[in-house]
């Protein structure tokens, strides 16, 4: 990835130098949000909200940390005492979680079964299940992450409810993405911080039932949800 174009690495780094963080997300329907960006992503487990506390305890074993961003969650995970791999596609957002002690590749969720090595946890924290992108890329990566996962593996996954909101904003993009042909929380975005712009990618909100769908035949299953008191949710998946 070209560091001019790593918006997301940019702010991550940034804020590692105790400089700025922070980052625009862009939708392609020219609706802006401002999210809380770097500070998320380097937040102590203290600080954590209580789903990602719950959540975390069903870490074990050999870890594979997908969208690692600063290294937050495998940090906590490797004091712990497990062993944990993080993955990103951003290199300087690889490059803040080598700095902070985490073992940590540049590699896209897209190649994940380049990884020679057999995990017991995936983790996809931060809105994670978002890096699906789609219904039918979701089912492919289901079935990479399938072979190189054990047999009594877990996927601990965040989502977000796309159908929990009443702004027009949010419904009226629904509709627009139905009439495209895409799922209704299927998000185009990019992300922006200073001058530097990312590349446009899908990422993909489900509810509930949608990613169970999504699941179907996969070889994987729902094994619980834990809600919070908002639309941002986690699902414990296990396999068949």
């Amino acid at each position: 990835m070209d560091f001019k174009k790593d918006a997301y690495g940019q702010q991550i780094w940034s804020f590692y130098q105790k400089k700025e963080g922070f980052e625009l997300v862009e939708r392609d329907d020219k609706y802006i949000n401002l999210s809380m960006g770097a500070p998320r992503y380097f937040a102590p487990y203290k600080d954590w909200p209580e789903r990602e506390k719950k959540a975390i305890k069903f870490a074990k074993g050999k870890v594979l940390d997908i969208g690692s961003g600063a290294g937050r969650v495998s940090l906590y995970l490797q004091k712990k005492g497990l062993d944990v791999l993080g993955i990103d596609n951003s290199p300087l957002a690889v490059k803040v979680c080598k700095k902070r002690g985490v073992k940590a590749r540049v590699l896209p969720i897209e190649k994940v079964d380049q990884l020679d090595q057999s995990f017991n946890t995936i983790l996809m924290f931060g809105n994670g299940f978002g890096l699906f992108g789609s219904f039918k890329k979701a089912r492919k990566l289901f079935n990479k992450l399938f072979k190189i996962t054990t047999s009594e593996a877990l996927i601990i996954a965040e989502s977000t409810d796309p159908y929990k909101t009443e702004e027009s904003c949010h419904l009226n993009y629904h509709k627009l993405n139905k009439k495209r042909g895409r799922m209704p929380g299927q998000l185009r975005i990019r992300i922006r911080f200073k001058e530097y712009v990312g590349d446009w990618f899908d990422y993909l909100l489900v509810s509930k039932k949608e990613m169970k769908e999504i699941l179907k035949g996969t070889g994987w299953r729902v094994k619980e949800f834990i809600d919070s008191k908002n639309s941002i949710y986690f699902a414990i998946i296990e396999k068949k």
